[in-house]
């Protein structure tokens, strides 16, 4: 007997560590029997929407929100043990540009339209990865156009798709939903359209709220 079908639809931005962590750990449950017939999309959420479109200086924004001895290089310790404890490297110090992520949101809008679901999931990994290991600008249309290549996209096919207009209105949309339904931080996953939860949960705790979401959507 098949597993229930169930979609989550996940709202993060490319800049957050936390979805990051969330990520590998909700892969690792797809990965199980718990995962059969679980669908995923990802959807837009701005962690920082005021920062302008060419983005910002982030040693400068960092000294203008913590003063002048501002650390670049700092990883919160928390965030630094559960990113290490999912192998992953966050190597802050190569990050130079705060970004507004606006830009690979639309990316991601257009992965998904392209590609996919599988395509889309990958262009994440790929973003976060990039963003967080090698300091990639995420506003920067040829630095995203070749991370879309990487992610098994059409380089010039997204490289246009960014230098047009296209997608805009749809991330817009997405960015009212979060606000709509209440989302105030990321990650937050919903389940089936009716669940939500928040936050960068063990793969145990997601496991649980998958098994118990589908349980519900079948009665």
């Amino acid at each position: 007997m098949s597993s229930p079908a169930l979609h989550i639809d996940i709202y993060s931005d490319v800049i957050c560590p936390w979805c990051y962590i969330g990520k590998k750990r909700l892969d690792r449950v797809l990965a199980t029997p718990v995962g059969e017939g679980v669908t995923v999309r990802w959807r837009a959420y701005q962690l920082q929407p005021r920062i302008p479109a060419e983005g910002v200086d982030r040693a400068a924004y960092l000294r203008s929100r913590y003063g002048e001895d501002a650390d670049t290089a700092r990883v919160p310790s928390r965030i630094l043990g559960e990113a290490s404890a999912e192998g992953l490297t966050l190597d802050y110090a190569a990050i130079r540009t705060m970004p507004n992520t606006f830009t690979a949101h639309r990316l991601l809008w257009f992965a998904y339209e392209e590609g996919g679901a599988s395509a889309q999931h990958r262009l994440a990994e790929t973003l976060f990865e990039a963003y967080f290991r090698d300091g990639r600008d995420m506003a920067e249309v040829d630095a995203l156009a070749a991370l879309a290549a990487s992610a098994g996209l059409d380089a010039a096919t997204a490289g246009d798709f960014l230098r047009s207009d296209a997608g805009t209105d749809e991330v817009r949309e997405e960015l009212e939903q979060a606000t709509d339904i209440g989302i105030s931080g990321v990650p937050c996953y919903v389940l089936g359209g009716v669940f939500p939860f928040p936050g960068a949960q063990t793969a145990e705790v997601m496991a649980q709220f998958i098994e118990r979401a589908k349980s519900r959507l079948t009665v």
